[in-house]
């Protein structure tokens, strides 16, 4: 246990010197790409009007040197400010907290569901390593790995929305009905079956995969043969052993992902209307709304970032190894 402290140290100073990082390399890569948001404002103003044009790149704050703005944005970004948007006329950090829960609520549930659902049948596939029930989940493993993500939404639309009418086709909730308190939870909940089950289906086979091939590795290994031959029980080398071992893969796996929720799922937002971080994300690189982006990208930066450092919390106590690195 005193090497937990130490260890958690050094993991939680390279997080903050990544994330700054990471903002440094945000705002230079999106200020010097190709493209000028100023005439993005000014629409068919941008060329006929070269004082408007100047007037808005002043209004903006776009007439000063980069370094000088970089040093803005940092002093801002300190106070909590991420800026103001271009297209939406708001200060960023509304914006993005108006996002959040919406993502979180589509990206997070389906991510958990998914890890869950994949860790417990590859480990059920696995101890029926060979057998019709093993062959049978690892052909429909395969099918659903290679459908693309916006075509198996589609599918789920046009059956259970369009054909079966089980599901709305598409929104958060009902806009022709204004429910509240449980009866709003409930709607909400209607309206996110198809876009996390789309989302469960496209990350089910990794987690499958992952977990069935960590499995039938570890049974391999000399310390299962070595622990039988002491006349361990086939169940206690198992679930104290093997499981644990074979966990850590699928665990990495859902780490990365689980730094990624913030930042969306654009194409499934998209098919089903769903008002996520996702769609935002686009359509400020649509419209060049430079803060918006900076916001966004920061935002997944640090969502990505923090699960990284639980991640590594999470595998001190499956692998205490970890704590001597």
């Amino acid at each position: 246990m005193s090497n937990i402290a130490p260890y958690l140290f050094r993991r939680g100073i390279q997080t903050i010197l990544t994330i700054f990082l990471i903002i440094i390399i945000n705002f230079f890569i999106i200020n010097l790409a190709p493209g000028d948001p100023i005439r993005v404002i000014a629409g068919e103003f941008a060329f006929s009007n070269p004082e408007y044009v100047k007037a808005l790149r002043k209004r903006w704050g776009l007439d000063k040197p980069l370094s000088e703005r970089f040093i803005i944005y940092l002093i801002n970004l300190f106070k909590g400010d991420m800026g103001f948007s271009y297209r939406y006329m708001q200060p960023v950090t509304t914006i993005i907290g108006e996002r959040i829960i919406p993502t979180l609520l589509l990206t997070f549930t389906s991510l958990i569901i998914a890890f869950l659902l994949g860790v417990l049948l590859g480990v059920f596939s696995a101890r029926k390593s060979g057998t019709l029930v093993d062959i049978s989940l690892s052909f429909t493993m395969i099918i659903l790995y290679s459908m693309p993500v916006f075509w198996l939404g589609i599918i789920l639309i046009l059956i259970f929305a369009v054909n079966l009418r089980l599901f709305p086709i598409a929104g958060m909730y009902s806009a022709r009905v204004k429910y509240e308190g449980v009866r709003l939870w409930l709607d909400i909940l209607w309206h996110m079956a198809l876009p996390v089950a789309t989302l469960v289906l496209a990350q089910l086979p990794v987690y499958y995969k992952i977990t069935k091939a960590s499995i039938l590795e570890q049974t391999r290994e000399d310390y299962v043969r070595t622990f039988t031959a002491y006349g361990f029980h086939r169940e206690t080398i198992f679930r104290r052993y093997i499981l644990r071992n074979a966990l850590l893969p699928p665990v990495t796996i859902f780490g990365l992902q689980l730094g990624f929720v913030l930042s969306g799922a654009a194409l499934v937002e998209i098919i089903f209307g769903w008002p996520g971080m996702g769609r935002l994300l686009l359509d400020a690189a649509f419209y060049r709304d430079y803060p918006l982006l900076m916001g966004l990208y920061l935002v997944t930066a640090i969502g990505v970032a923090a699960a990284n450092f639980l991640t590594d919390i999470v595998y001190m106590f499956l692998d205490p190894r970890v704590r001597l690195r």
